[in-house]
């Protein structure tokens, strides 16, 4: 059973915190991680290019010359796709990109993460995320005591100081505890979580 050390904001250690193995003693599956981000990212996409084809472009119907005696080759409209102003041919549709994965093969591959981030000591728990005020300033001062120049920091999404302060920093992202994705784990690499977060993460990902 994995365990972690329980902080303040000070970095002072307060206690420590039995992990669940269902969720943070799993082994690296980089195979499905990999799926997993390529699902997410599919998923992302607005799918909203288009172009009009030949059959919707506006312009002429009738024969640009006649069919023989021009030397030319024979054309049957302006609006074919090597005309200029003509449609575009095998242009891109509106379409859905979402790619389907199991539900269990995606809570596989994020506990394979935050067990990843576990392991290497890329997690942090905090007693409480309580800052006093909205001060970016405050918060940076916290993060440069756990030694942490990039990471995604996480509680209760009612944590309006802290949610505010974390806003203008590039390398510092705030989520709330439903809002824990795969992708932003992997780019911000370490997980500051506040105790009762994790408990409650913890519990999602073992229903």
């Amino acid at each position: 059973m994995p365990t972690v050390e329980v902080w303040n904001l000070e970095h002072e250690k307060v206690g420590t915190l039995d992990l669940s193995d269902e969720v943070f003693g799993l082994e690296w599956r980089p195979d499905i991680v990999s799926d997993a981000v390529r699902c997410q990212r599919a998923r992302q996409r607005r799918g909203t290019a288009s172009t009009k084809t030949r059959a919707e472009v506006s312009g002429t119907g009738a024969k640009p010359f006649r069919q023989k005696r021009t030397g030319r080759a024979r054309q049957g409209t302006r609006r074919a796709p090597h005309h200029r102003g003509g449609g575009l041919a095998f242009g891109p549709k509106p379409r859905l990109y979402k790619l389907r994965m199991p539900k269990k093969v995606r809570r596989r591959a994020l506990c394979s993460v935050l067990s990843d981030q576990a392991r290497q000591q890329k997690l942090f728990v905090v007693q409480s995320w309580q800052l006093p005020q909205i001060k970016t300033r405050q918060l940076v001062g916290v993060l440069e005591r756990f030694g942490l120049d990039s990471c995604l920091v996480v509680d209760d999404k009612a944590n309006r100081n802290l949610k505010l302060s974390a806003r203008n920093l590039h390398r510092v992202a705030f989520r709330p505890v439903e809002g824990v994705n795969l992708i932003e784990l992997l780019r911000y690499g370490a997980l500051v979580i506040s105790e009762q977060g994790i408990k409650r993460l913890e519990g999602a990902l073992r229903s």
